[in-house]
């Protein structure tokens, strides 16, 4: 069976085993030590009235400790600190950060290219969170381009390679809390909801009593896996901390990706839509993507599984005659291959419907391309997740003729759901109609608001 994936890092999803961390990490047999502390910044408004506090994860300089052996254990988990640069650890300011990009890249360290998507990627960065309005805002970028540039100069120092499963690094650096520390400035809570959020506590429910969940969904952004993380982290957390994504190679090789990916759990595959990109590379794909297939029937068959797949196979496109963004329509033979997949795993499974808004975070290149590196946009905006309930197979399909009928129409009800619950999403967030724009299906809330009105 082949089971066709997505292009990007959030295709799919798989929550499991819950995952902690700790303020303070032992040095991991004298090689490497970080302490991961809270920088205290000024409170910000989430919307509503309420006021939650924001700390920003900051890797302690002092206590990154470098030894002269070799790595053993420690370098199957985390890449080398060995010899790494200080340049972005040291920023101070913005010029700082600016001539550090210039500095590694005139010593040979940056390739040219990385370089300036690094100085592009800046810029972009800096002008979405100062729109946001937020005190502090100069701060914010600074702190996070300093951590997210260390990051990124060391995966091209010491370049990881991803497993075909890939557990979120933890320790001794938080990349999780990095990627959310990154991603939280860019999320206009004000202008964000959340869809029937009672049903994300219902499958949450059944993800802890051993059943498998599947949410069919479509794909906005490189953003998508922390905006269902922070969007959820009032209410179920769990959800958040304990997704598995399938990401696409080009989320696990391109420099300016690799870190906020090592912050998730994935089940790293080839997209089928640079498949062909290189002929000579299609055998070794196909190979790895088994590989991976297995990775995810070996899970499933554990139970307790919440897989998320976006069927249409890459992130939505806008209508290039109007502009309008939408869910791009589902591949049949994706949806039909995962739910054998889940049929087949010994464990009760269910498929529910999910829609995502948040294009606008960090919006895809107009068209797929074939090159590593595309320009990283990036922006402040309102941000929508949706949920429906479960969609049985059996119900859908009992009048359909032959499995072919029965697996376009299984598909369709899924899409048509989730189209349903975007234009809802639509009309909440890019109308301004809020709350308002809740409909008999589709109820919204801000559930940040709420569990800091109690």
């Amino acid at each position: 069976m082949t089971l066709a994936f997505s292009s990007s890092a959030a295709t799919v999803a798989v929550a499991s085993a819950t995952v902690t961390s700790s303020a303070r990490i032992p040095t991991l047999r004298g090689f490497v030590s970080f302490r991961l502390t809270a920088k205290k910044l000024p409170l910000r408004s989430h919307g509503g009235g309420g006021v939650r506090a924001m700390s920003e994860l900051v890797q302690d300089k002092e206590s990154v400790v470098a030894a002269s052996t070799s790595f053993s254990d420690a370098e199957e988990t985390t890449p080398s600190e060995l010899n790494h640069s200080r340049t972005f650890l040291d920023a101070r300011t913005e010029q700082d950060l600016i001539a550090g990009i210039r500095k590694e890249k005139e010593a040979g360290t940056l390739p040219p290219n990385v370089a300036s998507g690094m100085e592009e990627l800046y810029w972009n960065y800096k002008n979405a969170v100062l729109s946001s309005g937020a005190s502090a805002a100069d701060e914010t970028v600074i702190s996070n381009m300093s951590l997210a540039f260390d990051r990124m100069l060391l995966g091209v120092e010491h370049p990881y390679t991803f497993n075909p499963y890939h557990k979120a690094i933890r320790e001794p650096f938080d990349y999780f809390h990095f990627v959310h520390t990154y991603i939280r400035p860019l999320i206009d809570f004000k202008n964000s909801y959340v869809g029937n959020a009672s049903i994300f506590s219902e499958l949450e429910d059944k993800i802890r009593q051993g059943h498998n969940i599947v949410l069919i969904s479509n794909h906005q952004s490189e953003a998508d896996p922390a905006v269902i993380s922070l969007l959820l982290e009032a209410q179920c957390p769990y959800i958040g901390e304990n997704i598995k994504c399938v990401a696409g190679d080009r989320v696990i090789t391109d420099p300016l990706c690799k870190p906020f990916s090592m912050g998730r759990n994935l089940i790293c595959v080839y997209s089928k839509n640079h498949m062909n990109d290189d002929p000579e590379l299609v055998d070794m794909k196909r190979k790895a993507n088994t590989r991976s297939l297995k990775e995810m029937a070996t899970l499933l068959r554990s139970g307790s599984q919440l897989i998320w797949i976006a069927p249409s196979g890459g992130r939505d496109r806008p209508n290039p005659s109007t502009g309008e963004w939408f869910p791009a329509p589902f591949d049949p033979s994706s949806v039909d291959n995962m739910r054998r997949l889940v049929e087949h795993s010994g464990t009760p499974g269910h498929i529910y419907p999910m829609s995502l808004l948040c294009y606008d975070i960090m919006p895809p290149p107009p068209k797929v391309e074939k090159e590593i590196g595309e320009r990283r946009l990036v922006g402040f905006h309102g941000t929508g997740l949706s949920v429906a309930p479960e969609i049985s197979f059996s119900d859908v399909t009992s009048d359909c003729n032959n499995p072919n009928e029965a697996k376009e129409a299984y598909s369709q009800a899924l899409y048509k759901s989730v189209n349903e619950q975007y234009k809802t999403l639509n009309f909440a967030i890019k109308h301004r109609r809020g709350i308002e724009a809740s409909t008999s299906t589709v109820s919204l809330s801000q559930p940040w608001n709420e569990s800091l009105s109690v």
